[in-house]
């Protein structure tokens, strides 16, 4: 037997004594370089794929936002010029609305001219105010000497309201209202007038 063919074959280290090394074991450096790299390609690749759904995400919420604020451009523009297109009546009918009494009028004043325009109008105008409040009048009275005042006689009293042409019907009509209603709720239904002509006043007797 030669020397060659007696030379002892060479022993394999323990496992213990290669635990402190860095190179593991039936694995090589370039494989685990491979598969760090593999692990970073796809960490990437998912932050890739989060970005692009949150772009899209952003892209489609503002398409929402700049579809709606063109809408609602489009539809003040299209209101704005609806209501310009619009005519004006410039009427007289439509600009003042005449009453007209359906009333007797009784002037004691016994004028040649008899009972003026404005004074037409607002005993029209007082009698739809009351009639609209469930008052019915009956007959205006312009008592003699005044050329202001108007006497209205209403339905189912015997008395009369002492009204005057420079406060509105309106308020006139109300203070009525006010004062048969508290005149009723006092057991109060005959009365010989009701004052109403001083604003936040009213008298009766």
């Amino acid at each position: 037997m030669s020397e060659e063919e007696k030379k002892p074959e060479p022993k394999l280290a323990k496992r213990r004594l290669n635990k402190h090394s860095k190179i593991k074991s039936g694995r090589t450096i370039g494989e685990r370089r491979e598969h760090l790299e593999t692990a970073n390609e796809r960490l990437a690749a998912r932050k890739k794929v989060k970005k692009r759904q949150n772009l899209r995400i952003t892209l489609t919420v503002f398409g929402f936002v700049a579809v709606a604020v063109v809408a609602v451009v489009a539809l003040v523009i299209f209101l704005k010029q609806q209501r310009e297109d619009e005519p004006i009546d410039t009427s007289p009918t439509a600009v003042v609305k005449t009453y007209r009494p359906s009333i007797e009028i009784i002037d004691e004043n016994s004028s040649a001219n008899g009972v003026s325009t404005r004074m037409r109008e607002y005993i029209g105008q007082l009698e739809n105010d009351l009639r609209e409040l469930k008052i019915a009048p009956t007959k205006a009275v312009i008592p003699g000497g005044s050329i202001r005042e108007v006497d209205l006689y209403l339905d189912g009293y015997s008395g009369y309201i002492k009204t005057v042409i420079d406060r509105g019907s309106g308020v006139t009509a109300e203070d009525t209202e006010r004062m048969i209603r508290y005149l009723n709720g006092q057991g109060i239904t005959d009365f010989e007038y009701i004052d109403v002509r001083i604003d936040g006043k009213a008298y009766w007797k």
